[in-house]
């Protein structure tokens, strides 16, 4: 049935038509910060948003300085519930920011569809607070539309947004009364790689390389890598 699949694809270019000056805005940031400068791109995120974490870190054709900023029990690998819960704790952000010891150059991503816990919110709220760009991944009617908990929104906190226009529930399908087919994931992916795509659009016009990695299952993938992490894996220990 290619109801959903064409319904998908139409999201996916209504996303990239509505996020073109935000995408070449962030793509301005992440060239200056953490290309020209030795920024890193500190990307945050709980619950299933955390796969745009794991999209935007060591993934082969994906940027080098990126660090995940992580604790277990906001995955629900670790246990449904209790990641909830500790997206609704708060207190939790502040410490794993202050873990990560931010520096002057850095940028922080959070994604999150909702926008409305204290983790991301006060996780954008913070770093705003040390004087860093924040890139918030969301959507913006889902912030206006879930029960707001942490005083604010992940969209409202941020200086950038990439609005993946999910709608509130993130299903889609069937599309009269969705009830499955969550497109926040795949929303997520598309807004990232995008950014990609236009980070290396503006560095190959600067006469710039960015740091990339390589798959390791190519021939000169390990090789590629080794000089990646002797850069940067001092920075990053989760490329340990």
């Amino acid at each position: 049935m290619p109801e959903f699949g064409q319904d998908m694809l139409r999201h996916l270019a209504a996303v990239e038509e509505a996020n073109e000056a935000a995408l070449c805005g962030v793509a301005d940031l992440l060239l200056e910060r953490v290309v020209r400068r030795p920024g890193l791109l500190l990307a945050a995120g709980a619950g299933h948003s955390l796969i745009g974490v794991g999209e935007a870190f060591y993934r082969a054709g994906g940027l080098a300085p990126v660090r995940p900023l992580f604790r277990p029990e906001l995955l629900p690998l670790n246990g449904a519930q209790a990641s909830t819960a500790a997206e609704r704790t708060s207190g939790l952000a502040g410490r794993v920011l202050d873990d990560a010891a931010p520096g002057p150059d850095d940028v922080v991503a959070v994604f999150s569809t909702s926008g409305v816990n204290p983790y991301p919110v006060e996780l954008a709220r913070a770093a705003r607070g040390r004087g860093l760009p924040v890139v918030a991944v969301t959507s913006r009617a889902c912030n206006a539309a879930a029960p707001q908990r942490a005083g604010g929104t992940l969209g409202a906190e941020a200086d950038h947004v990439l609005d993946t226009l999910v709608r509130p529930g993130d299903a889609a399908y069937p599309p009269g009364a969705p009830v499955t087919a969550a497109m926040s994931t795949l929303a997520n992916g598309f807004l990232w790689n995008l950014l990609l795509a236009r980070l290396h659009q503006r560095a190959t016009a600067a006469g710039l390389e960015l740091p990339l990695w390589r798959s390791s299952n190519t021939a000169d993938g390990d090789t590629a890598n080794a000089a990646l992490l002797l850069r940067y894996a001092g920075r990053i220990p989760e490329l340990g």
